[in-house]
C-alpha cells in the first residue's frame, strides 16, 4: 500500500487548503483511514479519521473547521481545512489501517484520532501565517 499526499502549501490565517491522499496498491477495503500531523521531533497528533461506516472523528482543535472525505472511485482521501490558524502549521500525512472492514464488522474495532494506522505517506507541509 502506498500513500501520496498533496495540496500542502502556504496560507494566510482564515484561509483554506484541501489536502489529497492518493492511495495505491489497496486490495481490500480498510476499516479506518485518517489524517495526522507531526513535525520533526514532536509527537504525532491525530487530526481526523473516517471508518468504513462513514463515522468521522476530529481533534478538538480542528472540529468545525476541518472535514474529512473520500472518493472511493479514485482511491483518494481528502482533508478540507477552513479557517486556518497559525497553530495548524505542520507536516500532514495520511494513513490507512491494515484491518479490513470485514474484520471489524459488528463494531469490534475502533477508529479514532489516537488510532495507530499501519500504512502512512510521507506527508505534505502546511504553513499558515498570521
Amino acid at each position: 500500500v502506498q500513500l501520496a499526499e498533496s495540496g500542502g502549501g502556504s496560507a494566510q490565517a482564515g484561509g483554506s487548503l484541501r489536502l489529497s491522499c492518493a492511495i495505491s496498491g489497496l486490495t481490500y477495503r480498510p476499516y479506518c483511514m485518517g489524517w495526522f500531523r507531526q513535525a520533526p521531533g514532536k509527537w504525532r497528533e491525530g487530526v481526523a479519521t473516517v471508518d468504513s461506516n462513514g463515522i468521522t472523528r476530529f481533534a478538538a482543535s480542528v472540529k468545525g473547521r476541518f472535514t474529512i472525505s473520500q472518493d472511493t472511485s479514485k482511491n483518494t482521501l481528502y482533508l478540507q481545512m477552513n479557517n486556518l490558524k497559525p497553530e495548524d502549521s505542520d507536516n500532514y500525512f495520511c494513513a490507512v489501517d491494515q484491518a479490513t472492514a470485514e474484520d471489524c464488522a459488528g463494531g469490534v474495532c475502533y477508529c479514532g484520532i489516537d488510532s495507530d494506522l499501519q500504512f502512512r505517506g510521507r506527508g505534505t507541509v502546511v504553513s499558515v501565517s498570521s
